[in-house]
């Protein structure tokens, strides 16, 4: 059983994947009619053993419109003329998304404005105050 290594901790199966080949659009000339070249690539990413809970979350969270309502992520690769260019390009699509998934997004530290920001935030409020107060109607005297 060959295991397909993502991180340095991440390895999945070949048989967690599974693929299937349909008709192209794009270029290929005729070959496109008569040729499935195109890929779908298909990760069970709610029931797979070799990610953890964290990744699992957050590769959920990355997948967006291309996880199912059944966990699956579909990865599609219809791009390049051959069925073996497409298919390295789905796993290679497939390796990205879940290295991504695999690093813990940086905690944001708060922060406080500096004195000089507050200074200036205070007197662009005062100009513009005072812009506004010259908005009123003409009296004339």
């Amino acid at each position: 059983m060959a295991r397909i290594p993502i991180t340095d901790t991440i390895a999945i199966d070949e048989d967690e994947l599974s693929e299937s080949f349909v008709l192209a659009s794009g270029p290929g000339g005729q070959n496109v009619n008569k040729v499935s070249s195109a890929v779908q690539l298909r990760f069970d990413v709610a029931h797979s053993p070799s990610l953890s809970d964290d990744v699992r979350a957050r590769l959920i969270a990355l997948s967006g419109k291309r996880l199912t309502k059944d966990g699956v992520l579909v990865i599609i690769a219809r791009t390049h003329r051959t069925q073996e260019r497409n298919r390295a390009e789905a796993r290679a699509k497939l390796s990205e998304l879940i290295a991504r998934a695999a690093t813990p997004p940086k905690p944001r530290r708060a922060t406080k404005p500096t004195a000089a920001s507050k200074r200036r935030r205070i007197q662009s409020k005062i100009v513009r105050g005072r812009l506004k107060r010259t908005r009123g109607r003409v009296h004339e005297d």
